[in-house]
C-alpha cells in the first residue's frame, strides 16, 4: 500500500462549457482517479477538494486557460496551487487511442509529468486583461463597420438609377452624412423603397459603430498613457501595437523566461536557413501572428520616417540583404529594445495584485 502523504501526484483538467474533466497521476505515470464537474464555482470547489485528496499535489495541467480554463485556472491559482497551459492532446494519439474527457484530462496531466507542458497560464485580472477585453470589442466594431460601408455600397450599384444619382460621386463620410439623414417612406412597398430604407438604416448603423470605435479607443489609449508611457513613447509605437504587444507578454510577463523568449513568442526571432554554400536565415512564421503583425507596422513606421533606420536600412542592401531580411533583423532589434520596457510595465502591477 502506497502512502500518500508522500506520494507525488500531478493533475490534468480537460475543460468544456458547461462540464470539466478532472484526473490525477502519480509519479511513475500510473493513472489514480478522474472525475467530471460542472464548469461553475462550485464546481471548481469540487475540483480543488478532488485533487488536494492527495497531499502531494505538485502542479496541474489545464486546457484552453485563456477561454474555457479561464474560471478554473483562476481558482487554482488563488489556492496557490502551480498550474501549468497545455496544449491539445497530440493527434497521433489521439487516431492510435482515441478521443474521450478522461484521456484529454490524464493526457494534460501527463504533459505536466513529463514537462512537455511547463508555460504559465497568462494572467486575467491586470491592465492586460482590460486592455485585451477593450481591444477585441474595437476589432469587432472595425470588422462590422468595413462591412457595413462595403454593403451600403454593393447596394447603391444595384439601387435604382433615382437612388444611384442622388449619392453619386460623394466620398464615405458625406455619402453617410447624407444616407442617415434621409427621410425614406416608413413603410416600404417598392424596391426602390426598401433600398432607400435599408440604406438608411445601414448608414446609421455605421455611425453607431463609428461611435463605439472612437469610445473604445479613447479608454485604450487613457489606460496606456496612465500605464505604459514609457512603451507609448518608443519611435513608431501607437495604441494599438502597444496594446497588442501588452496582450501577447499576458499580465505576468515572468512567464517569459527571457528576451529570446518573447522573440520566439512573437514569432521574431531567427529561423536558419542554411543549405550547402548558402548560410543565411529567414523570418519565423510561427508565434503569435498578432504580435508579429505589431512589430511589423513599427518597423514600417520607422523604414519610413526615422532617419537611423533607413540609414541601416540603406547599408543593409548593400551588403546583399534582402528587404524581407533586414524587416526580420529590425524586428529583432525591436523585440530587444521594447522587452525591458513591456517588464517594467507589467511587473509593478504583478507586485501590486500580489501584495
Amino acid at each position: 500500500m502506497v502512502n500518500q502523504d508522500h506520494l507525488e501526484v500531478y493533475g490534468g483538467i480537460d475543460t468544456h462549457a458547461d462540464t470539466h474533466h478532472v484526473a490525477a497521476i502519480d509519479a511513475t505515470g500510473r493513472r489514480l482517479a478522474d472525475v467530471q464537474v460542472p464548469a461553475t464555482a462550485a464546481g471548481y470547489q469540487a475540483a480543488l477538494r478532488f485533487l488536494r485528496s492527495w497531499p502531494g499535489l505538485v502542479k496541474v495541467g489545464i486546457e484552453c486557460t485563456g477561454s474555457y480554463g479561464a474560471g478554473v485556472s483562476r481558482a487554482m491559482q488563488v489556492a496557490d496551487i502551480a498550474v501549468s497551459e497545455v496544449n491539445r492532446p497530440n493527434r497521433f494519439d489521439r487516431r492510435i487511442r482515441g478521443k474521450s474527457d478522461p484521456f484529454d484530462a490524464y493526457s494534460a496531466a501527463e504533459a505536466v509529468l513529463s514537462g512537455r507542458a511547463s508555460a504559465a497560464p497568462k494572467g486575467g485580472d491586470g491592465l492586460v486583461e482590460s486592455l485585451r477585453v477593450l481591444r477585441t470589442s474595437r476589432s469587432s466594431a472595425l470588422t462590422a463597420r468595413t462591412a457595413t460601408i462595403n454593403q451600403i455600397k454593393g447596394m447603391l450599384i444595384t439601387a435604382p438609377e433615382e437612388l444611384r444619382s442622388r449619392y453619386r460621386g460623394l466620398s464615405n463620410t458625406k455619402l453617410i452624412a447624407a444616407l442617415a439623414a434621409s427621410r425614406p417612406t416608413p413603410a416600404p412597398v417598392t424596391a426602390a423603397e426598401a433600398t432607400a430604407y435599408s440604406l438608411r438604416l445601414l448608414a446609421r448603423r455605421w455611425q453607431a459603430l463609428t461611435e463605439q470605435i472612437e469610445d473604445l479607443s479613447g479608454h485604450l489609449q487613457r489606460l496606456l498613457e496612465d500605464h505604459a508611457p514609457d512603451l507609448m513613447s518608443v519611435f513608431g509605437c501607437g495604441r494599438d501595437t502597444v496594446a497588442q504587444l501588452l496582450i501577447t507578454a499576458g499580465d505576468n510577463p515572468d512567464r517569459l523566461r527571457s528576451e529570446a523568449a518573447f522573440a520566439a513568442l512573437a514569432g521574431a526571432c531567427p529561423i536558419p536557413a542554411s543549405s550547402g554554400k548558402t548560410n543565411r536565415h529567414r523570418l519565423n512564421r510561427a508565434g503569435d501572428r498578432q504580435a508579429n503583425s505589431a512589430l511589423y507596422h513599427i518597423v514600417l513606421v520607422r523604414l519610413r520616417y526615422d532617419q537611423q533606420t533607413r540609414n541601416y536600412a540603406t547599408r543593409r542592401i548593400a551588403e546583399g540583404k534582402t528587404k524581407m531580411e533586414i524587416i526580420r533583423c529590425l524586428k529583432r532589434y525591436l523585440v530587444r529594445q521594447l522587452y525591458p520596457l513591456i517588464v517594467q510595465t507589467l511587473q509593478p502591477r504583478r507586485q501590486t495584485t500580489a501584495a
